[in-house]
Parts: C-alpha cells; structure tokens; sequence
C-alpha cells in the first residue's frame, strides 16, 4: 500500500488501479472506507476510465472497427501505473497508453491521478493528456463506497444523505440484465434534499442523477448528525449505489455514464462522452471531508 498521514488521517492506495483503500482516523482507528468483502463487493473505491458503466455488447464503434471495453474500463484493474511523486501529503500516479491497452482503445494519451490530504479532506485529482494526433474521447469518475453504518451499535436506516439544494430529481433505470440506461425514470427526490438509506433502495440497481442542483452531498446520521461530505464540482452525473443489504453506500460523481439502450456504439455519440483535441490537457477533481467529531 502507498500511505498519505497527517496527524487526523491515514489515507491508503493500492497502486493497482490506483484505488483508495482506506481513510483512517489516526486517533481512534475509525474507518470510512467499505473494506471491499470479495463476498459482497470486493472494491472500495474504483477509478473509472475510460468509460462509466457498461457498454452494448461490452464494445463501441470507433473509425468503423469494433473494440471491446469491460464496464468502467479498464484503469481500475490496470497494474501498469507508476508513482510520479509521493510526499507526506499528496501521491500522484500515472497511466501511459501501450500497445496493449491500444488493441482495446485506440488512442494515445496519459492518465493522472493524485490524491492530496489537507486536515480532515482529501482531494482526488484526475488529469487526462491527449498525447495522439487525433481527438481523444474518454469519461471519468469515482466510485468511492463508505462504511454505513459507522459504528457497530447503528444500523444503516440510521443514515440519509443530505444534498446541499432542494432537489426534484428523478433516477434513470438501468436494465437489470444488460446494465444499460432505459428512458424508463422514477422519482426519488421530491422537492426535498434527502435520500433516506434503506435495505431496499438499490433493488433496482444504482440511483442515476442527471440533473441535481447539489454538488454536495453528505452522508449523516439521522441524530449524531454529519459523518462525511463529498464536493464534486464539475460532475454533471452522480450515482449511488450499494449492493442491496450492504453495509457501504457509493458516491460517485461521473463525466459520463453507461450507454443507453438506444445507442448506435459509436464512441463518438455516447452521451456524456468527452471530446479532447490532440496535446490538450483535462482536469477534474472531487473531495472527501471527514467530519471532525468522528477522529477522536
């Protein structure tokens, strides 16, 4: 594991995939991170690029030719990154395109990440380069899952999220078997800025949000009051997910989200999809805050 510590926090990494595995109270050993149980879900914060979710066929359509992609892409299982730097507050690692990432995506380019402690926050950093002659397209997110409940005597109808706007926002619905977005929608905020957590809230897979107000959203409970907020400027897309009956729940920003149902593949048109032009540089950025009465 790669180790980021200050005096509140201990954050870890695995350098394959360049996941966050752990942020840890330095006082009282309080954990924030879902401990990635392989018999229920065996990550804790995948990185996704570069696509979010599934595709049709598990392949898109670029120039004419066919190419094969696994849903979130393929960072997330990637052993090929490389530390660039590592101080006592802030790692950064790098993924270089290669031959062999070229058969499944056929563009140049270099994928940043770093994550930087400052206190109780921590800031996760994308930073995508195109280094081709053409047009990169590519989306990126995070998938961060959190411990809820918290603490052993608490069950997990004990926590809501909160949003920083009164929202009234419908989810789209994913289909169970392929993980496409259907046009089929459900509403599940009502002039309202919360999400009560419950067994049954992910029965249908993920919450899809395509037009929240919010670029805040925080994770309490319902008497001890806040435990983390996350910030995700920039993101028009979140998801949150859990396996039904799963002691975590998933914030995740996206730029993109799963093809949709009707799609004609062509990585081009995927909506959400991002279109970078040759030597040009993207950036984007979300944060983690511990609440302050959980670090002892």
């Amino acid at each position: 594991m790669l180790i980021l510590k200050n005096h509140l926090l201990q954050i870890d990494i695995k350098p394959i995939g360049a996941e966050l595995k752990a942020i840890t109270s330095v006082k009282n050993n309080n954990e924030f991170m879902w401990h990635a149980d392989p018999n229920v879900w065996g990550s804790s914060a995948p990185n996704l690029f570069p696509v979010i979710g599934s595709m049709k066929n598990d392949s898109y359509i670029y120039d004419n030719k066919i190419y094969k992609m696994s849903k979130h892409g393929f960072v997330r299982h990637s052993d090929q990154f490389k530390v660039k730097n590592h101080s006592n507050s802030k790692i950064a690692l790098i993924l270089t395109s290669n031959d062999q990432l070229y058969e499944t995506y056929p563009f140049l380019f270099q994928y940043e990440i770093s994550y930087q402690l400052d206190n109780n926050v921590l800031t996760v950093s994308h930073s995508v380069k195109n280094i081709d002659s053409k047009t990169l397209f590519f989306s990126l997110g995070g998938h961060p899952a959190f411990a809820c409940p918290l603490y052993k005597d608490e069950s997990y109808t004990d926590y809501y999220l909160e949003f920083e706007k009164s929202e009234n926002s419908k989810s789209y619905l994913l289909n169970m078997e392929n993980g496409l977005v259907t046009n089929k929608t459900k509403s599940v905020i009502v002039e309202s800025n919360k999400i009560e957590l419950h067994g049954d809230l992910f029965n249908e897979d993920a919450l899809i949000f395509k037009d929240l107000k919010s670029r805040k959203v925080t994770l309490k409970h319902k008497i001890k009051g806040d435990v983390l907020s996350m910030k995700y400027k920039g993101f028009p897309y979140l998801g949150i997910w859990a396996k039904p009956n799963a002691p975590y729940v998933c914030i995740e920003p996206w730029l993109g989200i799963a093809d949709v149902e009707t799609t004609n593949q062509k990585i081009e048109d995927k909506e959400g999809i991002i279109s970078l032009e040759s030597g040009s540089v993207f950036n984007a950025s979300y944060s983690i805050e511990i609440d302050n009465r959980h670090l002892g």
